[in-house]
């Protein structure tokens, strides 16, 4: 089976082919880099760190373009909040991005370009989306697109203009001819710093927020691309007005196929600053393994909600450990994928059907079994390079299994007792699982008539 992906344009999975035959040119929308990231951050960018890794396992070239922004009302104002310029502010924050991404075992991309080296490609659009009467002047000096101008408005989140504007419940802000109508350039204002500005032949001012991808994406990939990537809560408005600036400055699609990672839930709740209810990856990474945490991301298929807890993080590093465990009892040998292999073809088979990480998770679980019960190095070495195809297993298994901090007491007791209450539910299978992620973590349960007593394991 070729590779297929679910397109959201489409609203279906497709059969993949890149316009250039053997090389995948693929963008994703990148940070605003004015705080520390979040587990949301994460979950996106691994995500698609995952997406190019297994492009290129699949043989292909990518051309890897993942944006920062650096210029935003956010970065601004948190600029002046600091005492500090707002390059100051975007170096030290893209350098804490890296610090945690690099952690997280996300591949650098081929470019990384920040939104303020390409002031000039964006004002180039806007001078062409003015000439094509798709942008007007405001008196205050700001340029906005006009969307009803544009007939493709909409079709990338699947609303009408009508549907639209029933939604809309702001009255129209002062210049725009239209509530939908959006931002290309800003006029400066007295309070914005000097270096949050740019000369223009519209005055003093800044870009929006939707040009700033226009132009770095058409300027590294060309006017159409294979895939344009990026967080469900991007598809409208953003991606869908980059549609509109890109597609109505050109002539051309933008992006062939479009994919979207699902949210991260906290108690059923999306994930926001916002709300208050997020965690820095930093924090994370106070109590889990990098690992762990790029795992918990994984094995969740990247459309579907991503239920963050500590419970889910534990499941996660108990889970991972029986994989190390496998390659601690036999060295892997150093071998090349063969993808005939009954296993290897599972997972082949799983990653081509729009990167089905669960599956291919599960295969991996199936795999380690089998070295388990073969203790053959070679099979061993299959897990590790289809591991790889993910980024995981490529650490030391001692040292992964002798890391992290080790269980109270009062931990212990408590998992011995939801074993327990499970027994009693005659579930089984959820006591089975309780037994066998104390067991990855060191601990050894007995069963006796009296009770349940335990024992730190080798």
């Amino acid at each position: 089976m070729s590779l297929r992906i679910y397109n959201t344009l489409a609203r279906a999975i497709e059969p993949f082919a890149p316009l250039e035959p053997g090389h995948v040119r693929l963008y994703v929308c990148g940070i605003t880099v004015y705080d520390l990231c979040h587990v949301g951050h994460a979950r996106a960018n691994v995500a698609f760190d995952v997406v190019q890794r297994w492009l290129k396992a699949s043989g292909l070239r990518v051309t890897f373009v993942r944006n920062i922004t650096d210029i935003d009302d956010k970065i601004i104002r948190r600029a002046l909040e600091n005492g500090e310029t707002v390059r100051g502010l975007t170096d030290r924050m893209i350098g804490e991005m890296y610090r945690d991404f690099d952690a997280l075992g996300i591949e650098r991309p081929t470019h990384d370009p920040r939104a303020t080296d390409y002031v000039p490609q964006m004002l180039d659009i806007v001078r062409q989306l003015e000439g094509k009467q798709l942008a007007y002047r405001t008196p205050s000096g700001d340029v906005n697109y006009a969307v009803r101008r544009f007939p493709g408005y909409g079709k990338l989140s699947g609303k009408s203009l009508d549907e639209l504007h029933a939604g809309e419940r702001v009255a129209v802000q002062e210049g725009k001819d239209d509530p939908l109508d959006f931002v290309l350039w800003k006029a400066a204002k007295p309070t914005e710093p000097a270096d949050a500005q740019w000369d223009s032949p519209y005055g003093r001012g800044r870009p929006g927020w939707h040009i700033e991808c226009s132009a770095m994406s058409c300027a590294l990939l060309g006017d159409t691309f294979d895939i344009h990537g990026g967080g469900a809560d991007l598809t409208f408005p953003h991606h869908e007005n980059e549609i509109a600036q890109s597609e109505g400055a050109s002539g051309q699609p933008l992006a062939r196929v479009w994919m979207h990672n699902g949210f991260v839930n906290i108690d059923n709740e999306k994930m926001s600053k916002s709300l208050g209810n997020f965690f820095t990856i930093r924090d994370v990474l106070k109590t889990y393994d990098a690992e762990t945490v790029r795992f918990f991301i994984v094995r969740a298929h990247y459309r579907s909600p991503l239920n963050y807890s500590d419970v889910h993080l534990d499941d996660a590093r108990g889970a991972l450990k029986r994989l190390y465990t496998a390659l601690d009892a036999v060295a892997p040998a150093d071998v090349a994928v063969d993808w005939a292999d009954p296993h290897a073809a599972r997972f082949r088979a799983a990653m081509d059907n729009d990167f089905g990480t669960p599956e291919a998770v599960a295969v991996l679980f199936d795999l380690a079994g089998e070295v388990n019960r073969t203790r053959s190095p070679q099979q061993a070495g299959l897990l590790r390079a289809l591991g790889g195809c993910m980024g995981l297993l490529q650490g030391d298994p001692r040292a992964f299994l002798r890391s992290g901090a080790v269980l109270d007491e009062a931990t212990i007791a408590d998992r011995i007792a939801q074993r327990a209450d499970a027994k009693q539910r005659r579930d089984f299978a959820a006591a089975d699982r309780i037994r066998a992620d104390l067991l990855a973590q060191g601990v050894v349960l007995k069963d006796s008539p009296t009770g349940t007593t335990w024992e730190a394991g080798a």
